[in-house]
């Protein structure tokens, strides 16, 4: 009698293949927590980056996990920078991480990467606008402060990385190195009416935002015609506020473009208009019940009449009518020092009574030999000089 093998699945490491872009948009239409940075069009976006999308089953059965991936060669060699934005896409709580990880790894030095860079997606910690105002005060951070909340599932999966080699970018204190923001702003709106938001703003969001209503401020959706009004105003708050984004304006035409052509009205551009000129006009990403606020401009005139906040809250109202749970605001600074000059943004935002996000951030790591380590040093060294 011959006795029957059974194969236990776990044991079996996953499969990696290339997916075409509609196999690849199919498995994202099942998830809640896809990026916009993982969808297709984002790589329409990053002319410098050539793109591959995979995923991963286990015995030949439905996908487990994808990931779109942007590699960016270094120059004088035929070896790439492997970058998964705010991805892959998988069930970050599964405790095998390896049976994905390892041949996806494989993959990518097969694809000729020297190393990579993920952004796990699991928050990290939470702290409550309330919390964080209190604790304010010269040469002060977030991180000094008690978060409201720590995420077990981001702990856990930073501790599994960590075991595996991968390095946090800029270290656990540092999130200026990520690509992405490691500090992120959110407004939650799942099981929440508009009347519950607004009472959630401060007194001065609400004062702010009747003011600009008795002005006769106006908010009203733009088109790929009024981009350049929006840089123009976006290089004068980049001068006021102190910061530099580094953007073209081609490159917010192409962004427009491509989002817009994968899904019509995925990035709308949304302007506060007083007395027939436009004061303020932020950007606004849609990706199934998720929605974020991009980037904001504003001009240095009649800055009185408030038009941003009148411009945030119709946004929020948008976002909740589109069925959003959640009301991104992106990055925020992580100082909590009133004299630091961007800790302005992070009052703003802190006014609106969400909540900042410590995400797990970017982490890296070398595809591992001799001529790998020596051109990851280069290209560290390389980022470190720009």
């Amino acid at each position: 009698m011959s006795a029957l093998l059974v194969t236990d699945d776990r044991d079996q490491d996953a499969g990696v293949r290339a997916l075409s872009t509609e196999e690849y948009r199919s498995f994202l239409a099942g998830r809640a927590d896809v990026s916009f940075l993982q969808c297709p069009s984002w790589a329409d976006v990053k002319d410098q980056w050539t793109t591959e999308r995979v995923g991963w089953s286990f015995d030949g059965g439905e996908l487990t996990g994808a990931a779109q991936i942007l590699y960016r060669n270094f120059p004088g060699t035929r070896k790439y920078f492997a970058y998964l934005p705010d991805g892959p896409v998988t069930d970050w709580s599964h405790p095998e991480m390896d049976r994905w990880l390892d041949p996806l790894l494989r993959h990518l030095r097969r694809a000729g990467a020297f190393a990579v860079r993920i952004g796990p997606t699991p928050a990290y910690r939470r702290w409550d606008a309330s919390r964080l105002k209190a604790g304010t005060g010269a040469g002060r951070r977030i991180g000094d402060v008690l978060a409201t909340e720590v995420d077990p599932l981001g702990s856990a999966v930073a501790e599994r990385l960590r075991t595996r080699g991968w390095k946090r970018c800029g270290g656990d204190d540092d999130g200026d190195a990520d690509a992405q923001p490691r500090h992120v702003f959110r407004l939650p709106l799942a099981g929440r009416g508009t009347e519950q938001v607004w009472a959630g703003f401060n007194q001065e969001w609400r004062r702010n935002v009747r003011t600009a209503q008795k002005a006769g401020v106006r908010i009203v959706t733009g088109g790929a015609d009024d981009l350049p009004e929006f840089y123009r105003l976006l290089k004068i708050t980049e001068e006021r506020d102190g910061f530099r984004l580094g953007r073209s304006l081609a490159y917010y035409q192409r962004q427009y473009a491509a989002l817009n052509a994968e899904r019509t009205g995925r990035m709308r551009l949304c302007l506060a208009v007083h007395q027939g000129e436009v004061l303020a006009a932020h950007t606004m990403i849609t990706v199934g019940r998720q929605v974020w606020y991009q980037t904001g401009a504003s001009a240095d005139h009649r800055r009185e009449v408030r038009p941003s906040n009148a411009l945030q809250w119709q946004m929020i109202q948008d976002a909740h009518a589109r069925g959003a749970e959640v009301y991104d605001m992106r990055g925020v600074p992580s100082t909590l020092d009133p004299r630091d000059r961007p800790y302005g943004l992070l009052r703003w935002k802190l006014g609106t009574g969400g909540q900042v996000v410590e995400t797990l951030g970017e982490w890296e790591t070398s595809m591992g030999g001799t001529a790998n380590n020596a051109l990851y040093r280069a290209f560290q060294a390389y980022l470190a000089r720009r």
